[in-house]
């Protein structure tokens, strides 16, 4: 699925092409659509999941908790956004406001679509267990879970966006130097000259000099008697008689004999060449830097998560207890996880 679909079920394409969602963000491509659609699906999702969630109290109370739930999530977004934006500026990121948007608003759209997927079963249970503490419990579970699911998505494209160099575009383009394709000397096949069958005979040593071993090409055995001695003439006319060396074993493989060089030394006369790799190679044992813009991002997540919780309990009542009658909203006394544990302490 390459194109941008026009249907409010974004969700079908964020789940089956998140490659190209990323893509579209890094590239800034029609965002606004992109976004529009995202923040339809969302509220729409987050109301009907509302709707389960007020419908153990009154209908009434399940039209406010319709119209709660999807504004909990967008005043969320709207105090948090300007601080996710902020920061990226300060870190050297090259993140706009539409593309912080669009990344916040994607892991927005995964986290309404999954929990109203569970609506099904929020529903099952208030009509089977219709326990008033449980079913808080159940959903907060619930939306719990979802937003895990879905922070998981805004960090995977936070990821993909500091690989294309728009979190730290300075380490990405040292990084790219550090790995860059370098080329390499290696050894081109020697070609023997033509029409020499054999050797070119060693010169004979002068006398009163010790006699130099002689060279001797590859694939070529020379062998001569323990004991025989080579003889040659000097320019007066003496005689120098020196050891002959003895057996040369030949090397099998045919090539030429090649001097030694130590690691790293490039011998004279080789070809630079490419390495065949195309990616940068992988360096096991190094450890891999990841940039402020992403520490900040899970500092961030903590400060989304305790807004959304405050904002929430601010907003509240969602559920609506059976025993009290129905208000728009409470006094607002105590906080959100104290009265979670009160509600896991009175089950």
């Amino acid at each position: 699925m390459s194109g941008d679909r026009p249907s409010p079920l974004v969700i079908e394409r964020i789940l089956r092409d998140r490659a190209g969602i990323w893509q579209q963000i890094v590239a800034e491509g029609d965002l606004n659509a992109l976004t529009g659609r995202m923040l339809a699906s969302s509220a729409i999702a987050l109301a009907c999941y509302g709707a389960v969630l007020g419908a153990f109290h009154s209908p009434l109370m399940a039209l406010t908790s319709a119209l709660k739930l999807p504004l909990l999530f967008l005043v969320t977004l709207a105090i948090c956004l300007p601080t996710l934006y902020l920061f990226n500026l300060v870190f050297g990121a090259r993140l706009s406001v539409r593309q912080s948007l669009a990344l916040v608003m994607v892991a927005i759209t995964v986290t309404s679509m999954l929990a109203v997927a569970f609506a099904p079963i929020s529903l099952f249970f208030l009509i089977t267990a219709p326990d008033y503490g449980f079913f808080k419990l159940l959903n907060v579970a619930i939306l719990t879970l979802s937003a895990l699911v879905g922070l998981r998505f805004l960090t995977g494209g936070m990821q993909v966006l500091n690989d294309h160099g728009l979190l730290a575009p300075e380490v990405a383009k040292t990084h790219a130097d550090a790995y860059a394709p370098a080329s390499v000397n290696v050894p081109a096949p020697a070609t023997p000259a033509a029409g020499s069958a054999e050797p070119a005979p060693a010169a004979a040593p002068v006398a009163g000099q010790a006699a130099e071993p002689a060279v001797v090409s590859a694939g070529a055995a020379v062998a001569a008697p323990a004991g025989a001695t080579a003889a040659g003439s000097s320019a007066n006319g003496a005689v120098a008689t020196s050891p002959a060396p003895t057996h040369v074993p030949a090397q099998s493989t045919g090539q030429p004999a090649v001097a030694g060089f130590p690691p790293g030394a490039v011998p004279p006369g080789y070809g630079p060449v490419q390495r065949p790799w195309a990616q940068p190679p992988v360096r096991r044992g190094e450890p891999t830097q990841r940039p402020a813009s992403m520490t900040l991002l899970y500092i961030w997540i903590l400060l989304f998560g305790f807004v959304g919780t405050q904002l929430a309990w601010t907003l509240r009542p969602f559920f609506g207890d059976p025993g009290q009658d129905f208000s728009f909203f409470r006094s607002i006394d105590g906080n959100f996880y104290a009265e979670i544990l009160r509600t896991i302490a009175n089950l």
